[in-house]
């Protein structure tokens, strides 16, 4: 038998550490024994890394259009994949690009003027258009599989599938289907093979699942062309057949909240925000990439009540802030990968620079957008700022409400709905919005409105505008006469977000926060008269509000007079540009306040 220097010399060593603790006592059957369980091979193990970013919102460069600056905020973070293409250059040397996939959870095309160009203004759709900065910016880094968010769908189907297109990477979508046929209309997984130093390859599968609010909030783009179940519905369908297929690893690219929650209620029997239910519900998965909720969460652990085993979810924050780091530990034992360990963090953004790669490559995209945002449209007579539009009625949201209303009264004239008082709803999308004295350009008035919404007429009851302003008042957090009021804490109350709380233009009222949810409305009146429950009203809102966004009661049921398939950002657009001149004076007032027993707040 040949010498094996390796196991005499364990096998010394194991005997003369067992003499120097045993003694005399010592036998040579335990000598033999541990010698045996030191001289076994060690088990095979592989490590890989999965990266993953969501809700990235068209942003590329560490740049605010709205601002025409760096982008900046009170924590300092930057955004754009030109920053997280820095981190995962870093992670892919430090891991070896072999061991390493990335992937993203959704909501790529929309939220920046640079998507909105290339999607409205030099639209990827023509003939001979241009590829999308997003794609392009993604296949230069390399993305592996993206999720479809919610947000894919608002430019309509044919901009997203020229996206696609566009993408060397496949969009997935398990539970978006094809209204008539019932099957994927877009690719539900995609499966990924990592070499490994021995054994078979690891195969990874990456199952995207999308947000069923798509059917709600994208209605007229998707009503009759596709439709959205389930998540856990489609991941208990998938998952088992992704086993079958000898997937070693499942990942879910889930677009959709940790939460459980849902903002358009019972309108659909599906939950908005079900990544944390997916875990617990669905075995066989091991981590989910969250998406949608725009929240930060490094690692969260979920039980899976069928398994008992954790699966872990990340949720990296918006816009490129952050990067999610799914790092797992596989052994190998009879013939097969199993999962060992898995762990997540998130790398913040703000701690490289932009790759240059890939400010380079789309330099041209960029300036041409700034020159398109810094365009003059208008004049203003005096300054307006929406920092205080959370608390206070301003003229800044005024505006959007005017012209709003506006735009409905013309559209209604000469119908029988024109004599109809017209009322107007809006939010605060952006605190740091604003129209200076002076020039007034595109980013100043697209500022006033980040999303694509539309705007739609619907018909309402005076009581039912009572139901819908106390709905909204949810939004303040109940504070009693006499206690001290921090502006900063007084809003937001059960994380409702700053858009969905809104303000009524044409009304006047008092919102007492110092009474509960659901008896906050006081002295509603419409021209100096109490409203008449009866009354009827022509309400202007927003598609995202009249499809059942945010759960405000009665609209989604009111019968609509009129809608309109131009974003309201540029309806807003096109009236500073009519009238030349933005005065105050002549819509701005104050009509609604904040009080406690008739006090007012401020």
């Amino acid at each position: 038998m040949a010498f094996d220097r390796r196991a005499f010399l364990g096998t010394t060593a194991a005997t003369g550490a067992a003499v120097a603790l045993a003694g005399a006592t010592s036998s040579p059957a335990a000598a033999h024994e541990q010698s045996q369980a030191q001289s076994r091979p060690r088990p095979r193990t592989y490590s890989f890394t999965v990266m993953g970013t969501t809700d990235l919102h068209g942003n590329v460069f560490n740049w605010d259009y709205f601002t025409d600056k760096e982008f900046d905020d009170k924590a300092h973070n930057d955004v754009g994949l030109a920053k997280i293409s820095t981190l995962v250059n870093q992670v892919r040397a430090e891991k070896g690009r072999r061991n390493t996939l990335l992937i993203d959870a959704g909501d790529t095309i929309q939220g920046t003027q640079l998507s909105y160009y290339y999607a409205k203004v030099d639209p990827i759709t023509a003939r001979r258009g241009p590829v999308h900065p997003m794609a392009q910016a993604m296949n230069a880094i390399g993305y592996d599989a993206a999720a479809l968010g919610n947000h894919e769908f608002n430019y309509g189907i044919p901009v997203l599938r020229k996206f696609e297109e566009q993408c060397d990477f496949p969009l997935l979508g398990a539970n978006a289907l094809d209204a008539k046929t019932l099957r994927p209309a877009f690719p539900p997984y995609s499966m990924h093979c990592l070499r490994t130093p021995f054994g078979r390859d690891v195969k990874v599968a990456v199952l995207g699942l999308t947000n069923p609010g798509i059917a709600i909030w994208d209605k007229a783009n998707v009503q009759g062309k596709m439709t959205f179940p389930g998540l856990e519905e489609q991941a208990a369908k998938y998952v088992p057949r992704l086993r079958a297929l000898g997937a070693d690893v499942v990942i879910v690219s889930a677009h959709s909240g940790s939460s459980g929650t849902s903002s358009y209620g019972d309108q659909l029997p599906y939950v908005e925000n079900a990544a944390g239910l997916v875990a617990e519900q669905v075995p066989g998965i091991d981590a989910i990439l969250v998406g949608h909720a725009h929240t930060e969460i490094p690692e969260y652990r979920v039980k899976n009540k069928a398994t008992g085993k954790d699966v872990v979810l990340s949720e990296p924050l918006k816009w490129g802030q952050r990067l999610t780091l799914f790092d797992f530990e596989l052994t190998w034992s009879k013939g097969c990968w199993s999962v060992a360990k898995v762990s997540a963090k998130v790398l913040n953004s703000n701690a490289v620079a932009e790759d240059p790669k890939i400010t380079r490559l789309l330099s041209d995209e960029h300036r041409k957008v700034v020159a398109y945002v810094n365009q003059v449209i208008g004049t203003s007579t005096q300054a307006m700022s929406s920092a205080e539009g959370p608390v206070k009625d301003v003229a800044i949201i005024d505006l959007i409400n005017h012209v709003q209303a506006e735009t409905v009264k013309g559209a209604l004239a000469g119908t029988e709905w024109a004599a109809l008082p017209v009322l107007s709803q809006a939010s605060c999308f952006s605190r740091t919005a604003s129209i200076p004295a002076g020039q007034v350009t595109i980013k100043d008035a697209a500022g006033l409105y980040p999303f694509e919404n539309t705007l739609e007429a619907r018909l309402l009851t005076g009581a039912q505008l009572k139901d819908y302003l106390e709905f909204s008042a949810r939004y303040f957090v109940r504070t009693a006469p006499g206690d001290v009021v921090d502006p900063a804490k007084l809003t937001n109350a059960e994380s409702i977000p700053d858009y969905n709380y809104d303000a009524v233009y044409g009304l006047v009222y008092d919102i007492d926060v110092a009474q509960p949810v659901g008896s906050r409305i006081t002295g509603l009146s419409f021209q100096g008269k109490p409203v008449d429950p009866a009354a009827r009203f022509v309400f202007a809102v927003n598609n995202y509000r009249a499809s059942g966004g945010g759960n405000f009661p009665h609209v989604p049921q009111a019968k609509q007079l009129w809608s309109n398939s131009e974003e309201i950002r540029n309806t807003i657009i096109g009236w500073v540009k009519a009238k030349g001149t933005v005065d105050p004076a002549q819509f701005a007032s104050v009509d609604w306040r904040l009080t406690r027993a008739g006090v007012p707040v401020f």
